[in-house]
This record gives structure tokens, sequence and C-alpha cells, in this order.
């Protein structure tokens, strides 16, 4: 019998190798993007690419799950299956408040936009529930935006418009985007276009999404923020992300940075498809986004069963001002991340040349670090974590004498899978720092590095043995000051 037609009981769920204990996975067979993001009362909705017959990519589905807090999920029923359109793609969902659409009889209720793709050709279409998203009808006049000659159309991220009273949808095309508006989220009109000589385009643009940030938390100055993969050649090979920041009137996004400017979401090679919640409430204010935590460079052969894939943690975005005047996109991790946490270790203002280990005796393979450090004289400065005496470790460190922040998992654990696994992933910085601040969230299989209260973050999948469990911080030619280190351990979200 083949290990994807094992009966599991729910001890046995959760506790396989390599499977993470505080980011979402499938129960069981193959994941991909994140879609249909979206807050409806008191839960939070994750749809997301979804094979239930395998391990590999295949027919696609929607794979569904609910949760109060974005950590600890509950697995349900699949939303969405082919049918004689197609495949289900990916997409977005939406709170039709005022019934729109004319599906609730005046109340309200949940629409999905997504895209149906059969025999390689993409089109748009729409679903709807009036029951908080467990049971779903595909609208009879299907697809809602047929094929227009293009044969990558597809990844539908749809928002309301308050300035022109209209439904906007943000359309994959090729390596573009197209904006597309309607009254109804039925009959849609095309609006403009965005992306042909902007940015990154290594591969096709997939997946992406169009918001409004305020700068440095002003709301008198907003600015928009389009987000948009590629399939290759992102900075860390294959598959990544990118974004713009810019003006949006309704009609036209407008990025107000250099066309050939590249701001990469994330600097490791597993952050790939991220999509924000949708409908989170005012008073909250957060914009929220998670991210498929792989490569398409190696997702169909990660050395996972009987589930394969991993979303990355919630974080937050925001826009801030730099020195320099530059508006950047930072991310963060979600505050109800802190409920994770167990016992704390803890270093305050400590000098380290590196002769002596101060993590030794600190073994754990799930775990939080929240570092500031000053470099007094060294050349080099970091983490070795998930270690073992086999000589596995990741290292996470800092290259003074270059300004270059990065990620090696050369050693990590397993690789054979893939030629294109191991390596080295990195940030490089145009000025030296003095004050240096880390926070990292490390799981059964995965490093996620915030610099700087997230400024750069580098995503890295990594598959060491379990045992694999001691750390170390290490110095390189010379000496640092930790102002401050605390170490967390993290219950499993899946207890």
């Amino acid at each position: 019998m083949s290990v994807l037609n094992k009966t599991y009981n729910n001890s046995q769920f959760y506790s396989e190798k390599y499977r993470p204990q505080f980011h979402f996975t499938p129960k069981k067979n193959w994941m991909n993007d994140p879609n249909g993001m979206v807050y409806y009362e008191g839960e939070y909705h994750l749809f997301y690419q979804y094979h239930p017959g395998g391990l590999q990519w295949g027919p696609m589905h929607w794979g569904h799950a609910v949760s109060k807090d974005m950590l600890t999920w509950e697995h349900l029923p699949i939303a969405l299956e082919p049918d004689d359109l197609g495949t289900i793609f990916s997409g977005s969902v939406v709170v039709d408040w005022n019934d729109t659409s004319g599906f609730f009889n005046g109340k309200e209720g949940l629409v999905a936009i997504f895209t149906h793709c059969k025999e390689e050709v993409q089109s748009q279409s729409i679903a709807f529930s009036k029951d908080k998203g467990r049971t779903w009808v595909k609208y009879h006049g299907n697809p809602v935006i047929p094929n227009i000659g293009i044969k990558d159309f597809r990844d539908p991220k749809v928002f309301w418009h308050h300035e022109t009273n209209k439904w906007i949808m943000v359309l994959a095309a090729g390596q573009k985007v197209m904006l597309y508006g309607s009254t109804n989220l039925i009959d849609w009109t095309y609006l403009s276009e965005f992306g042909n000589d902007e940015g990154a385009h290594g591969g096709v643009w997939e997946c992406p999404d169009l918001f409004q940030l305020s700068v440095d938390g002003d709301s008198s100055n907003n600015k928009w923020v389009l987000q948009v993969d590629l399939g290759d050649g992102a900075i860390a090979g294959g598959s990544g992300g990118q974004y713009f920041i810019g003006e949006f009137d309704g009609v036209t996004f407008q990025n107000e940075n250099s066309p050939n400017e590249i701001n990469w979401l994330d600097y490791g090679k597993d952050f790939y498809a991220a999509q924000s919640f949708s409908d989170i409430p005012e008073k909250d204010g957060r914009r929220i986004w998670m991210a498929w935590m792989s490569n398409w460079k190696y997702a169909n052969e990660l050395p996972t069963s009987p589930w394969r894939s991993t979303m990355s943690i919630p974080r937050e975005v925001e826009l801030r001002k730099m020195e320099n005047g530059l508006i950047k996109l930072f991310q963060k991790p979600i505050a109800e991340l802190k409920s994770l946490r167990l016992d704390q270790y803890v270093i305050r203002n400590q000098y380290v040349n590196g002769d002596a280990n101060v993590l030794a005796g600190q073994k754990e393979n799930t775990f939080e670090i929240v570092v500031e450090i000053e470099n007094l004289t060294a050349d080099e400065f970091g983490f070795k974590v998930r270690q073992s005496s086999n000589k596995e470790e990741t290292a996470i460190g800092y290259n003074v004498l270059n300004n270059v922040l990065f990620v090696d998992r050369e050693n990590a654990g397993e690789h054979e899978f893939s030629n294109q696994f191991k390596g080295r992933h990195s940030f490089q910085m145009n000025n030296s720092q003095e004050t240096f601040k880390l926070h990292l969230f490390v799981d059964k299989s995965s490093v996620e590095v915030f610099f700087n209260d997230g400024e750069a973050v580098i995503t890295d999948l990594v598959f060491p043995e379990d045992q694999s469990k001691e750390m170390e911080f290490y110095v390189v030619n010379g000496e640092v000051k930790i102002v401050s280190l605390e170490l967390y351990t993290l219950k499993s979200t899946w207890e």
C-alpha cells in the first residue's frame, strides 16, 4: 500500500520527519499557492492550490482551512473542484458586503474569483458561498472573463475601490498585469495594464496583489503596493517575488520608482506567491500576507511525506521612509506568534569573541531568537542552527567586510533530491551596520530571518535530521557585544 493510502491516527499526523510545527501544511498530498485569503465573521480563511491525488503538482483544486488566529488551523473539505471548464487555478475571495453580485438576496456573502484552466487555455470564473465558505456554487455564466489570446492569463486578485465605487481585478498576463473593473463581480471591463518594461522579467509573472498602505503609519500619506511574482530569474534563483510602490487612481497603476529598479520581497529561495488577507477589519489596521514556502526549481521533489509544501508564517507588511528618502516595504512576524512561546533563555550585555559558545547546551529544533548585536571589531558573526555531530548546520550570518547578510544551507541536511537546492542566499546592504537586529524563526524544515525590523527577509527550507538540535553563536576575527538575546522554544500549533 502506498503512503498516500495509509490511514493515519490524529496522533500520527504532524509528527513525521520534517513536518513543520508552527507553519501551515496540508494533512497530506500536494499544496502550492495560497488562494482566497479573507477574514469573515471571526475566521481567517486560507484556500490553497491542492492536488488531492498525489505528492506532485496535478489537477488543481482549492483546499481550505480556517483559523481564529492565523496559527491554529482547522482543515475543511475541498472548496472548489475541477469541472467541465477545467481545473481550478489561483484566485481570491472577497466579502460582497452590499450584495453587488445579487447572489445573496440583499444580504452578504463570500465570492471567489479564480482561474479556470482547460487544455492550457485560462479564463476567469466566479463562485459564491452563503455559509461562510463551507460550500460553494459556481456561477452558471462562467467564465466571466474569457481568454483573450494570452497563454498565461491567471491569478485574479480582487478588491473594492471606494474612491471609484467599483471592484478592481489585477490579473497576471504573460510578463505584465492587466487591470479590470466591475460593479457586480460578473461584468468586467478592461482598464489598463502595467509592467511590460518595469521590474524583473526572468520568468512569467504570477499571483499579483494590489493594496494601499500608509507610510510610517501616517494615514494622510498613502501609497499603493503592487506585489507580483515571477516564475524564474528571482534574486536567489528560480521563482520569487517583487514589488512596486506607486499610485493607483482606480484605472491605472503608476510606479513611482525607476522602471529598471527591482525591489525583491525576500532574498531567500523559498517565498513565492504571497497573498494578503482581504477584509481584515479597519480597527485592526494591519495588512497581513502569507506565501508558499517553496521554489519551482525543486518543489515537486521535496523529501516530505505524506504531505508536500508549507506556507510561511503570516507577516504584517508596512511602508517606511528610509533615511535616503526612499520608501521601502517592511515585513514583520504577526504579534500572534508570541502566544507560541514557551521556555526562555536570555543574554544581556555580554561581550563575545568566539572563544566560547554562549548557546552551548541549548538544543531545539523549533524556536525563535530575537537579538540585537553591536559589532566592535569582528569580520563576521552570526548563528549556526540545527547543528549535529555529523556536521549538519544552517548558518545565518553577517559578513562585516562585505556588508552581506546571508543564510548558508550548504550543509543543512538532505539535498540530494535536487542539484538546485544547496546554496547560500544573501542580502547586500548599502552601508555597514554598527548595530544589528535579527529575528529568527526556525522550524523542523525552514528558517525565516528578519533583518532590522523586517527591512530584508531571507526565507529558506532546510532538511536536517530531527536530532540536529544544537546551536552556536559564532564570531570571526574580533569581538561583538550581544546587547540582548532572547531565545524561545515554541509549542506546536497542531497539538
